[in-house]
């Protein structure tokens, strides 16, 4: 027997034992429960199974667990109920998991009908009702013992300790544990029957709600980036006209208070995933949602935390791979490898990336805030490290070189170290070391840290040094070599010095290239200052601002700004994008759904806007219409009452609208909704206003434009001048190219002449004398209307022509 299943049986006898006791000194109480109160729910899920075995599966809590699950018309009440055969434990029964349905402190009913046949079984035997909280702890709810061929039946309360962790709970039914039960199967391990199981009681109290009802980022500002969710450490990447921001999920900690709007303070220990969002032009944003990177569910399930992304391409073996590096907390880091930006995702490793046992490592105190390069030459890098100074060097060395970050060389799998990690001698430096590549040099920014005893105490910085929670850099001609003679100076002041109190604190940037121009990203507190003023919680939203440089090389000081950066290029609408694209919004969320995405691949996640409610809104940043317009709007939503309708405008969320959809359709059901558009030409900021009842009104995963019909007329006109008998005389030409008769007016300085026809292919030539021996140079105006397909075109064409003597 393993040790495992030693501890197991110790545990699951003590508690059982007890609740032998418990259960036959309440035997009375339970004939006469009191009715659940109206708080209470049934909180099983097809405890009859007459919808197959949904919601139920084998416990498989152990490896040497076994047996299967089936469906038989022996039940109790109804026509179906689940049968546990070729069981390999005792333990092997139908389990349901209630992981988030219960809480600690709360007490339940449970209720269930058990039944065996093998006629090689005892007379009797005990069954049990079981809660698994994870690891080794069960507790034995509650029991029966029935005669062979009997139903037997469980009806009990009980009560889960205040202390109990119940992020795990897995309700199963079984028969008493015995380490050996294969040695007597009969009496261990025979079938039975199981039907009505419920278990009745207090669900937890819902999450609090997430969603951020102010307005976190303003119209006509660029900063932050988002406004709907939280984002830090971001680290931005571009690749074909679109740029990525990888993102510490600072939202899976975020738990507002219902009444007061305020979250308790960040906790990094719990955060696990990493946000991802996307854009073509720097102000409207695809939201992509979270990689779920560690954490038992993780991609790399071996690690706990996800912090501080880096992000880099490469050709490996002739494939085409991503990598995606992150902070397993303060004392390693790892990496895992994708098929796009977008992934899908997976681990190639087992065991973390830069741990305790990486060379040249000993000395660092926090081995994260991975940062991969990879060079113009091919090679690829990994920067990584901070946290406090080692006590072996002085205490003035300790605060102003601390050497607590590294760089080492990768192999060309990009997912193992090759050699040593060698020192970069950054002065002052805390964390977040990352580099970029211009003009041959190599530039390597970082955040400075706060002094105090982890960095000698009370120490002077040196001339020149960066002050607290400011970001540094350096200038290199190698990438590994990194003395503290390369420090070039601040590149970016403290974020607090621009955004006023409680946006203070360390940070965390990166540089990228995109459209030719080099861009600086960091993060601030402002979206979390925006919901509870100048007190903040540490919840941290990205920035983005343009990069610039001196003619040596050196960087021009990056000042942090609402206004953020100019947009890219406008935004195209004539195509299928996803809702969850947002230059600004408020009081909506987004989800992860299933399925892949419209617009990004069916391998992409694919998100929905959801919780929105009447008088919630999002918008687009200068959308580009052209001088046609666009004729109509589609969008694909998901009603979940009647009644609500979505504004299209154009300017502000209380602009003009230029169209109207009538959320109609199924409730529960999506549907495509189309609304004519009229006014929307040109290029402008597009809001899309929802109204309704109370509460969530739909939800959306696309918007799609059609532009206006665009048809033209192919008429061309010409002007010249000639001398007749000393006189200028102006001649005007009107050609026709098109497949239809049209209507031409020609209008000049001297005279004009209306509704000319003419046919397909033709020309006409208009004169106008003008009397005069000199005439100055002009332009004569060419008014042109035709019918086509039943609908009347017009247009205008000039004709310009020289100046003419005829003295």
């Amino acid at each position: 027997m393993t040790k495992e299943m030693t501890h197991r049986a110790a545990i699951r006898r003590r508690i059982a034992g007890t609740l032998g006791v418990a259960v036959a000194a309440t035997a009375l109480i339970v004939g006469g429960l009191a009715p659940a109160t109206a708080a209470d729910e049934e909180l099983i899920v097809n405890g009859g199974f007459e919808s197959g075995i949904d919601g139920w599966f084998l416990n498989n809590g152990n490896a040497t667990d076994g047996g299967t699950l089936s469906i038989v018309p022996d039940a109790f009440s109804g026509a179906a109920a689940v049968k546990a055969s070729g069981r390999t434990t005792t333990g092997s029964g139908p389990m349901q998991d209630l992981s988030g349905k219960v809480q600690a402190g709360q007490t339940y009913s449970i209720k269930a009908r058990v039944k065996y046949d093998n006629p090689s079984s005892p007379a009797t035997k005990q069954f049990f009702a079981t809660m698994h909280y994870g690891g080794g702890t069960y507790t034995n709810l509650g029991s029966t013992t029935p005669a062979r061929g009997q139903w037997g039946y469980i009806n009990t309360t009980f009560t889960i300790p205040a202390s109990q962790s119940v992020a795990t709970a897995r309700l199963f039914i079984e028969t008493p544990w015995t380490s050996s039960p294969s040695t007597d199967p009969n009496t261990h391990l025979m079938d039975f029957v199981v039907d009505d199981v419920s278990l009745v009681g207090t669900p937890p109290p819902p999450p609090p709600s997430k969603t951020v009802e102010v307005v976190g980022k303003v119209p006509g500002e660029h900063n932050p980036l988002i406004g709907h969710k939280f984002g830090a450490d971001g680290f931005g990447y571009a690749e074909d006209g679109r740029v990525y921001m990888f993102m510490t999920n600072d939202t899976q900690g975020y738990a507002p208070d219902p009444i007061t709007g305020i979250s308790p303070s960040i906790n990094y220990g719990s955060i696990n995933q990493i946000t991802l969002i996307s854009s073509e032009d720097l102000v409207n944003w695809t939201d992509h949602g979270e990689i779920q990177v560690a954490g038992p569910q993780g991609v790399a399930p071996f690690t706990g935390n996800s912090w501080a992304p880096g992000f880099a391409k490469k050709v490996v073996n002739g494939e085409e791979k991503y990598f995606l590096y992150y902070a397993n907390g303060g004392g390693s880091s790892n990496v895992i490898t994708g098929e796009s930006p977008l992934g899908p995702w997976e681990s190639e490793r087992t065991s973390t990336l830069i741990n305790g046992t990486t060379p040249g490592a000993e000395d660092v105190a926090w081995k994260f805030d991975p940062a991969p390069l990879v060079d113009k030459d091919g090679k690829q890098y990994l920067y990584f490290g901070g946290g406090p100074a080692s006590t072996s060097m002085p205490a003035a060395e300790r605060y102003n070189n601390p050497k607590n970050i590294r760089v080492i060389e990768l192999e060309d799998d990009m997912v193992t170290t090759k050699g040593s990690a060698m020192v970069v001698d950054t002065p002052v430096s805390f964390e977040a070391g990352h580099v970029f590549e211009r003009e041959g040099k190599y530039y390597l920014s970082y955040s400075s840290h706060f002094g105090g005893t982890d960095f000698g105490g009370n120490q002077t910085p040196l001339p020149g040094y960066p002050g607290g929670g400011q970001i540094g850099y350096m200038i290199s001609d190698s990438p590994t070599n990194f003395p503290k003679e390369k420090y070039a100076g601040v590149l970016f002041p403290n974020q607090s010095q621009f955004f006023g109190a409680g946006t203070g604190g360390n940070n965390h940037q990166s540089v990228f290239e995109f459209e030719g121009k080099y861009y600086f990203t960091y993060h601030a507190p402002t979206l979390n200052k925006r919901i509870n003023g100048n007190t903040t919680q540490g919840y941290r939203s990205p920035h983005i601002e343009e990069l610039t440089f001196n003619a040596d090389g050196t960087a021009q000081q990056v000042v942090g700004t609402y206004a953020g950066v100019d947009q890219v290029h406008d935004f195209d609408p004539f195509r299928t994008f996803e809702a969850e694209t947002f230059g600004w919004s408020k009081g909506i969320a987004t989800q992860t759904v299933t399925g892949g995405s419209a617009q990004f691949g069916s391998t992409a996640p694919n998100l929905v806007v959801k919780d929105i409610d009447n008088g919630d809104w999002t918008a687009l940043s200068s959308v580009a219409f052209g001088e046609a317009g666009a004729a109509s709007v589609a969008v694909k939503v998901k009603p979940l009452q009647s009644g609500g309708s979505i504004d299209v405008r154009t300017g502000s969320e209380t602009g003009a609208v230029v169209g109207t959809i009538p959320v109609t359709g199924a409730v529960g059901e999506w549907a495509e909704l189309t609304a004519d558009l009229e006014g929307a030409s040109g290029t402008q900021d597009l809001f899309f206003t929802y109204s309704g009842g109370s509460g969530d009104l739909f939800e959306l995963d696309t918007w799609s434009f059609a532009e206006a019909d665009q048809r033209s007329l192919d008429v061309t006109a010409e002007a010249d001048t000639r001398c007749v008998a000393g006189k200028s005389v102006l001649t005007v030409k009107v050609a026709n190219g098109d497949e239809v008769t049209v209507s031409a007016s020609v209008t000049t300085s001297f005279g004009s002449k209306s509704s000319v026809t003419i046919a397909p292919g033709k020309s006409v030539s208009n004169a106008f004398t003008t009397r005069l021996a000199s005439t100055p140079a002009g332009v004569a105006e060419v008014s042109v209307t035709a019918t086509v397909d039943g609908e009347e075109l017009t247009g205008v064409v000039e004709a310009a022509y020289g100046a003419r003597s005829c003295g």
